[in-house]
């Protein structure tokens, strides 16, 4: 199956708002569910809500991401700073 048979769904269930998400990749990638749209372009019949969810999306995600990394990079230096007011407290 291809993927574009695995969206045919999706893209019915939810195409103005629906964003395609390409997981394990080393940088965020999210593009709108309708595609590009030459068809109706100059026409002004576009709808930007599916862009504007891809892009919340991907900036969403980078923040995630970068807040992440800080909690694994600060985990146990932040532990022993807990351990050690208990003790003493």
């Amino acid at each position: 199956m291809y993927h574009d048979q695995g969206l045919v769904g999706f893209k019915k269930q939810s195409f103005s708002e629906g964003v395609n998400f390409t997981a394990g990749l080393p940088y965020v990638r999210t593009s709108p569910d309708h595609g590009t749209g030459f068809d109706i372009a100059g026409k002004n019949l576009a709808e930007s809500n599916s862009m504007l969810h891809s892009i919340y999306l991907a900036k969403n995600t980078v923040a995630s991401r970068k807040s992440y990394d800080e909690m694994r990079v600060n985990a146990l230096k932040k532990g022993q700073a807990i351990r050690r007011n208990e003790r003493v407290g």
